[in-house]
């Protein structure tokens, strides 16, 4: 008997944008399944009246207070009405920073938003987007060496969202597609200096995935061999040869999140690095 979905209400109260409160509050969400977060999102909390915006819709749809305050009146005041509302209140970062400033010996720098601060790493971040989504679906091949990752695949093997979220990570990565008939750019081989990763998926997850995208594009009679399991099975065994020859590691994203072809990449990616620097 399947369990029916249940809402709760999930206030995410933020001096700055809120990303690091809805990024912790959906990975915490995600482990309490059928409960699913009605999110109320406030972002750029630095005054009492910008507060009390917030404490009153706490107070009519309550539920967990998850908070990022630097400021002590604001972050008081919060806990507070939450204890009188009888509702759970918890500030995210603290027991981080109570653990840093412990071993550190320091005390935090009260800077609202400093984790967004426009350092070196925010503008690496931005670049590699850039060149992501410049190189994506083979576009450019060209300069495929200034790559960090290069992911190679036949369609609907996840290349894209993965090449996107390693971007956001600073990782330069283009992705080419690897379709039938059509040799794959000499470049791919000639390349050294990226990581060439090859991803692969089942045949039925592959039929699958391209069988709802052709229900999405109304095309449900084009091309009977793009969903064809034999057909793209031939397509697989094409992509695994080539890995091969190359000698180009293979992942299978078939039971994956991208989350975790990603970190399978970076986990690759490091591993490179260490060994060409047990070379110099």
């Amino acid at each position: 008997m399947e369990q029916q979905e249940s809402y709760f209400h999930l206030h995410l109260v933020s001096d700055a944008t809120g990303e690091t409160l809805i990024t912790v509050g959906r990975a915490a969400s995600a482990r309490y399944s059928p409960f699913s977060p009605v999110e109320h999102v406030f972002p750029l909390v630095r005054t009492q009246k910008q507060l009390d915006r917030a404490i009153a819709e706490i107070e009519t749809a309550p539920g967990i207070v998850l908070y990022t305050l630097v400021d002590r009146e604001l972050s008081s005041r919060l806990e507070q009405k939450c204890r009188e509302f009888g509702i759970p209140c918890l500030s995210v970062l603290q027991p981080v920073l109570s653990l840093f400033q412990s071993y550190l010996g320091a005390e935090t720098a009260a800077q609202v938003g400093a984790q967004h601060t426009l350092d070196a790493q925010y503008f690496k971040r931005i670049d590699a987007m850039n060149f992501t989504m410049m190189h994506d679906d083979g576009q450019i091949v060209d300069d495929l060496d200034q790559a960090d990752v290069v992911l190679v695949g036949i369609s609907r093997t996840s290349k894209t969202p993965t090449a996107i979220y390693l971007a956001n990570r600073g990782i330069k990565t283009a992705n080419v597609p690897l379709v039938p008939s059509i040799p794959p750019p000499p470049q791919l081989a000639t390349i050294a200096n990226p990581l060439v990763v090859a991803l692969i998926a089942s045949p039925e997850r592959i039929s699958q995935i391209r069988q709802n995208r052709m229900l999405g594009l109304n095309a449900v009679h084009a091309a009977d061999t793009y969903v064809d399991r034999q057909a793209i099975a031939e397509e697989l065994a094409f992509t695994k040869r080539l890995a091969s020859r190359h000698n180009w590691p293979l992942i299978d994203v078939t039971r994956r999140s991208i989350e975790e072809t990603a970190a399978a990449i970076v986990s690759l990616l490091n591993d490179r690095r260490r060994e060409r620097l047990g070379h110099d």
